[in-house]
């Protein structure tokens, strides 16, 4: 791996509209940018677009090489403290015997109206 940061993106996805990589690496480091559900906002509920961002984030994980064994750190953000339970709840499921660093953050919004967005630091 080179010594200088490379961008990381999972084959096939449409790159990002602003102005960022999905993923960079930075050895030993893997930043993975905050990812929203890649499904349209407003067209399903909390579990759908939980699982839906979680993948996306783990999308840019495999791409580097990882799995989510390297998972060092993960941040989300919730539109609403309330769906706290239910987004922990398909966390749980999705990650399995992974249990890197989390912080969840309430937010009283997130953009295009989406309830999740998820960030992560790994080692790769």
């Amino acid at each position: 791996m080179s010594s200088s940061p490379q961008p990381v993106a999972p084959e096939g996805r449409e790159p990002p509209k602003g102005h960022y990589s999905p993923g960079m690496t930075a050895a030993p480091f893997l930043f993975i940018s905050g990812h929203l559900p890649s499904i349209a906002p407003g067209s399903a509920d909390l579990d759908a677009e939980a699982e839906s961002a979680i993948r996306a984030m783990l999308e840019v994980l495999e791409a580097a090489g990882g799995t989510t064994r390297n998972l060092a750190r993960v941040t989300v953000y919730l539109a609403g403290v309330e769906h706290w339970p239910a987004f922990n709840d398909v966390y749980a499921r999705i990650m399995g015997d992974a249990r890197p660093a989390r912080t969840v953050v309430p937010v009283p919004a997130l953009h295009h109206g989406y309830l999740v967005e998820i960030d992560a630091i790994a080692m790769i």
